[in-house]
């Protein structure tokens, strides 16, 4: 059966991508910001999976106001890169992994949770960045991507609990698939950040820090969090962390498993206007 080997948590900040993109990722502003990804880079080398199920946000790409899925998953064999307003960044072309993707879609949904159904998507640097943070910039991606854009943009958005639950039944539908694949679940976005109005700019290292410590010791606590507090501690922005607990509930952990291993942790303030995140936890054996 298919398993999933490990979960990947880092922010998508856009500005990363254009620092890669016109090679300034050396520049002393930002290599600080890539130095704490060099080892997660040598590590998935080492454990490279056969396929990405990637949780991420479209920032009004793939989707308008007009229509906005919660819960979103690309089920096409290949993604294109979105054209966010300056052309598509210079990245291979996403591939997917289409039986997967309708297998979890079908189990999801007989699990209770509700679905949107995708075969046509772009994909932008809500799902780029984490890609080219872990991969760099090769000539193909070295595994393939099922996405699985959640809306935390227009309210209301999903709580931690669902995600976290969610989380749970995207396991259970892996470990269903017949295939032997080697599966990783990655949670993007975040950390603290806001981009508008008299709060813009705001940081919270305390908080982003007990956020990491808390996703590692005590995620079934953590998804508990309401809404407000992710706001008023974290920023507007903030609520995008609620996809890193969909990873989270899908680690062995949560269904009765050991406790995961941690491989990399990393915080850096800033890029951008935003604190930067990551960590890496393995399941085990």
């Amino acid at each position: 059966m298919a398993r999933i080997t490990a979960s990947v948590y880092t922010s998508h900040v856009p500005a990363i991508g254009a620092a890669m993109d016109l090679g300034k990722d050396q520049e002393p502003y930002w290599q600080k910001v890539f130095a704490g990804y060099e080892p997660s880079r040598e590590w998935i080398k080492a454990n490279k999976p056969d396929v990405v199920f990637l949780v991420y946000n479209d920032h009004a790409n793939a989707f308008s106001l007009d229509i906005i899925p919660t819960f979103a998953i690309g089920t096409a064999a290949e993604f294109p890169i979105a054209d966010e307003g300056w052309g598509p960044r210079p990245v291979p072309r996403v591939e997917g992994h289409p039986e997967l993707a309708s297998h979890i879609a079908q189990s999801v949904i007989q699990q209770d949770f509700d679905l949107t159904i995708v075969n046509r998507m772009d994909v932008d640097h809500g799902l780029t960045v984490p890609l080219s943070l872990m991969c760099g910039q090769p000539q193909a991606w070295p595994f393939k991507v099922i996405p699985f854009a959640v809306n935390v943009v227009q309210y209301p958005v999903p709580s931690g609990k669902r995600c976290f639950m969610l989380g749970q039944a995207i396991r259970k539908a892996i470990e269903s698939f017949d295939d032997n694949l080697n599966v990783q679940i990655w949670g993007t976005g975040g950390m603290s950040h806001q981009l508008q109005g008299p709060r813009a700019g705001l940081i919270n290292k305390e908080w982003d820090n007990q956020f990491l410590d808390r996703l590692i010791d005590d995620p079934k606590g953590l998804a508990e969090v309401p809404h407000i507090e992710y706001v008023r501690e974290a920023g507007s922005e903030g609520i995008e962390l609620v996809m890193w607990l969909i990873a989270r509930g899908a680690m062995a952990d949560v269904a009765g498993g050991g406790k995961p291993k941690v491989k990399h942790r990393f915080y850096h303030v800033p890029a951008s206007n935003t604190a930067v995140g990551h960590l890496i936890l393995e399941n085990q054996a």
